[in-house]
């Protein structure tokens, strides 16, 4: 799966920002997503994932309530909702994809995922 991730940009605190990642290649309602994200001089840190099927997610405690991740497998997209943002969500921004064996699975460390998107920049200024 070859994955290119778009919509980043430059926004003030308490904006917001959509992500999207679409994706090409191998049948994509067989892979489980994820965000992820890297700040300059910090290591890569997950943000959010989804199962195959959609139906289950996970958040880094930074961003619940905040962020949300959704897919749509006819599309072969996957975007992510930012919301209330802040200057510490300042990073480069990586969309990724990796095989899941069963539908319910959501994958959350980067090792986990074996394809990833070229990276889009996010600036949160305050």
């Amino acid at each position: 799966v070859q994955l290119q991730a778009s919509g980043g940009g430059l926004v003030q605190a308490g904006g917001s920002l959509r992500l999207s990642c679409a994706a090409s290649g191998r049948p994509f309602n067989q892979y489980a997503l994820g965000w992820f994200r890297q700040a300059p001089g910090k290591e890569r840190e997950f943000v959010a994932a989804i199962s195959r099927n959609g139906y289950n997610t996970h958040y880094a405690d930074s961003v619940t309530g905040r962020f949300t991740i959704a897919r749509n497998n006819v599309e072969r997209t996957v975007a992510l909702q930012m919301n209330s943002l802040k200057s510490e969500d300042t990073a480069v921004y990586y969309c990724a994809s990796d095989y899941a064996r069963r539908p319910e699975i959501v994958k959350v460390t980067a090792n986990d995922y074996h394809n990833w998107g070229q990276g889009t920049q996010v600036t949160v200024s305050s």
